[in-house]
């Protein structure tokens, strides 16, 4: 039997790899049909042949650092609330506020990553870039040969698609959302009254037909995501990862 302790420290092998660029023992920390999905809403890296050119075009040029606010675990999931900030080759800084959920599987006696889908906004980060002077709009004449060299065009394009969203539209119905409709957690439990009294909410992030929030409250602390229909902003499912002190 896995234990929350066991799944936080196969999750925190990814950012240790990255932070000494050990490329090979990065991408073995993924299943074999693993999946990277970074943004959600651009086309996901399936298998480990995409997720090493996902690796040698946005990890490899760069200095990543990751902030961690909390780890919620809930099954064999693990959230991280966080930001990242992504020293570009040029010195230009990004620092992207984002949420992260790692779902893991046993494969082969080892825990891997079956699928990391990282909420983050791709139309804010490209608006730091523009804004960062000089070294940001070299960093992004570097990224399109990049990008387009290891991905090729169609991957190019599947990475821009981050930027087709819910938006602020999406934000503002998720805030409505969250004053009374009904939250489950990452096993389809209903989250306990005793954790959502009093909890407040911030660190809104549409990505794709996504919004995740960071949820505050007496009981500790948690992250929401509310899924939105293909076509709508009907809510298909709000599901939270949160700690339960009181419960």
């Amino acid at each position: 039997m896995r234990t929350a302790e066991d799944l936080l420290a196969a999750v925190q092998c990814s950012p240790d790899a990255v932070a000494i660029h050990d490329r090979a023992t990065w991408v073995d920390l993924y299943a074999r049909e693993g999946v990277v999905n970074d943004p959600v809403g651009s086309k996901p890296h399936r298998g480990r042949e995409a997720i090493e050119r996902f690796y040698d075009t946005f990890i490899a040029p760069n200095t990543i650092n990751f902030h961690i606010e909390n780890d919620f675990v809930c099954g064999m999931s693990v959230v991280r609330d966080l930001s990242l900030e992504t020293i570009m080759s040029t010195g230009a800084v990004l620092n992207v506020p984002m949420h992260i959920r790692y779902d893991l599987v046993e494969e082969d006696g080892e825990l891997k990553i079956s699928r990391l889908a990282a909420h983050w906004e791709l139309r804010s980060m490209i608006g730091q870039l523009l804004s960062a002077g000089s070294r940001g709009l070299i960093a992004g004449a570097k990224l399109t040969p990049q990008l387009i060299g290891n991905q090729g065009i169609a991957g190019a394009l599947g990475f821009m698609g981050g930027l087709r969203s819910v938006g602020a539209q999406g934000r503002e119905a998720a805030a409505e959302l969250l004053k009374s409709s009904p939250m489950t957690d990452a096993l389809g439990q209903p989250v306990s009254s005793q954790v959502l009294r009093g909890a407040t909410y911030r660190k809104f992030l549409a990505a794709g037909r996504t919004v995740s929030v960071t949820m505050d409250g007496s009981f500790g602390s948690g992250v929401v995501f509310i899924e939105f229909a293909p076509t709508s902003l009907d809510a298909e499912s709000i599901t939270v990862f949160a700690s339960d002190r009181d419960t």
